[in-house]
């Protein structure tokens, strides 16, 4: 399912990790020739995708709240104090 790309963080070994709208995080790497994405490495080419469509494998395989499904995947959207 795509996503929007709301923001990035560098992980623990230093690789970008894309934010996405529906908050999961993705992990983009530049690793020719099975990742091309040289954008990553600046600072201005990750600015640049903000807001850009980017590809969400966790929500593709989430199930909906009805369906089950690991309640975790669902957390980011329960209102805290309720």
């Amino acid at each position: 399912m795509r996503r929007t790309i709301s923001g990035w963080r560098s992980d623990e070994a230093g690789d970008w990790v894309a934010e996405l709208s529906c908050q999961h995080s993705q992990h983009v790497r530049h690793r020719p020739p099975f990742l091309v994405a040289p954008w990553v490495e600046t600072t201005e080419g990750r600015a640049a995708r903000i807001g850009a469509e980017w590809e969400c494998p966790l929500c593709d395989r989430e199930l909906r709240p009805d369906e089950g499904g690991d309640p975790a995947c669902w957390a980011h959207q329960v209102d805290e104090g309720r």
